[in-house]
């Protein structure tokens, strides 16, 4: 039986995808098969979504040399990183909590994701996986990694309740970004979306809307926001290493007449908490090379 809540079955009935799903859903297993831990050791990020002390959602980027995620056993990931310092998940992720995390691979436009519990361990994670599974390469922007450099200071983190001129305009020239949520019991997952620029619609200092392209047909973000409005983003700039972390709430809207091209719904988020890391990360990709097939 494939292992859908109630807001992701009632979002494939909507879409008219739930014999699609029933169908990928299959490929769903709680075990790492070997080319998943041969995927996850050769990369260098992966992002992870789970909540803070206080519910909000989060989606934070941990880096670190190939071999830094790896399997430790068929249900065991070992993260060789937390998040840093003034990371809204730094704290939360002291303890046992769960997690969703997916591994991109900009390079190959391949990328995976993993659903479990994840405990601390020394410097890093441990994640007992409930879900693994692959997603197709669609709408994921061609990136080569230039440099890795694990020896920068990153700086403070700085904190609004709004999005400034500067931030907007990052947002605006996304063409990827990664959305954190989780169902009614708290089970995270951590998903990707990719676009042309100008597909993550800034609307106001504390509003932005984005299409929902066809994908996989699981509609597992879909779903959780269905059931679950809290919601976290992490927008890259792949450039200097710097993020924007968001948190609020999405919702999802179904007037055609907000519908991008491409799109089969539209995702509101209500901004309540931005956290802007400049240069945070030690990793530096090259331009981008748009997807083939985005609208």
């Amino acid at each position: 039986m494939a292992p859908f809540h109630s807001g992701e079955l009632a979002v494939q009935q909507r879409m008219g995808q739930a014999a699609v799903a029933d169908r990928v859903g299959r490929m769903i297993r709680a075990d790492i098969p070997a080319v998943a831990a041969s995927f996850l050791a050769e990369q260098p990020m992966v992002v992870v979504g789970a909540a803070d002390d206080t519910g909000r959602l989060w989606a934070s980027e941990l880096a670190g040399p190939p071999g830094f995620v790896h399997a430790v056993d068929a249900g065991t990931i070992a993260v060789d990183a937390r998040p840093a310092v003034g990371d809204p998940l730094r704290e939360a992720l002291t303890r046992s909590a769960p997690i969703g995390m997916i591994a991109l691979q900009p390079q190959r436009r391949r990328r995976m994701r993993v659903n479990g519990t994840a405990t601390a361990v020394g410097d890093g994670l441990r994640i007992v996986t409930d879900q693994v599974y692959s997603n197709c390469p669609k709408y994921i922007t061609r990136r080569q990694l230039e440099s890795y450099q694990p020896d920068a200071e990153p700086p403070l983190p700085r904190h609004g309740t709004e999005l400034d001129a500067r931030q907007q305009a990052m947002i605006t020239a996304a063409d990827t970004f990664f959305v954190a949520t989780a169902d009614t019991e708290g089970n995270a997952d951590a998903s990707h979306r990719g676009g042309n620029p100008g597909f993550l619609q800034v609307l106001s200092p504390t509003h932005l809307r984005w299409p929902d392209y066809r994908g996989n047909s699981m509609f597992m973000t879909l779903g959780n926001i269905q059931v679950n409005p809290r919601c976290g983003i992490l927008i890259p700039d792949w450039a200097t290493g710097g993020t924007l972390q968001l948190t609020g709430t999405a919702e999802l809207t179904w007037a055609p007449e907000t519908f991008a091209a491409g799109a089969q719904c539209s995702i509101y988020f209500t901004l309540t908490e931005v956290v802007e890391r400049p240069s945070a990360g030690p990793l530096r990709w090259g331009p981008p090379e748009l997807s083939p097939v985005n609208p």
